[in-house]
């Protein structure tokens, strides 16, 4: 059976960059961040967040490289982190892309960076575009070695409990697809009629500390 579950929540940094921006979330859920690298494909480079049940939280800034031009992904980044940062999306993780690009008639994109201890991770994804022009809908992400994934290793109990999203239920299940098998990990969503753009609008955190959102 295709299965496809919550695997992320990325979010574009603000005006203070992105080693601040990392540090002003930390304080507000207790969890410390994790270097993440650079996408050479993309011109980009994030800020990790490992989460409890196999999530986790990107901060993602955009860097003066032609890639960032090119790619959908770098263009996304610069253009929130251009209108002060904030959520950029949601990301839902698949076990076969290849039936996502079949679905959607659109081809995913191979990405990767390398850790700090040089440990490289490997992907493919697909949808970018898709969030672009209607920023309610995640993007899909194909690992290709789990065991490696940015959540590996998390040692804390802080889990994601609820995205609201500014949008359609119907166009959401309409994007992953009605007869796909969803997985939402113990995630609540909440839906809001759009005033505007709709997309992302918070995401609340479960912590030692009480529910956080941000």
């Amino acid at each position: 059976m295709f299965c496809m579950r919550v695997d992320h929540v990325s979010y574009a940094a603000e005006a203070g960059g992105l080693k601040a921006t990392a540090e002003r979330l930390s304080e507000l859920i207790g969890v410390e961040p994790v270097n993440g690298g650079v996408h050479p494909r993309f011109g980009t480079r994030n800020v990790i967040f490992p989460l409890a049940k196999d999530h986790y939280l990107e901060v993602v800034e955009v860097l003066d490289h032609p890639a960032s031009d090119k790619a959908p992904f770098g263009q996304a980044v610069r253009a929130a982190s251009e209108a002060g940062g904030g959520w950029l999306g949601w990301v839902v993780a698949v076990d076969d892309i290849r039936k996502v690009e079949q679905r959607l008639g659109r081809e995913s994109v191979v990405g990767n960076r390398h850790r700090p201890d040089g440990t490289e991770l490997k992907w493919r994804q697909l949808g970018i575009k898709g969030l672009m022009a209607d920023p309610q809908v995640p993007y899909f992400i194909e690992w290709d070695d789990m065991t490696v994934h940015p959540s590996a290793g998390a040692d804390t109990s802080v889990r994601i409990d609820n995205l609201q999203i500014a949008g359609d239920p119907k166009r959401v299940r309409e994007w992953l697809g009605p007869d796909d098998n969803f997985d939402k990990g113990g995630i609540d969503f909440t839906f809001v009629a759009p005033h505007g753009t709709p997309g992302l609008l918070s995401v609340t955190f479960d912590t030692p500390s009480g529910k956080v959102t941000i």
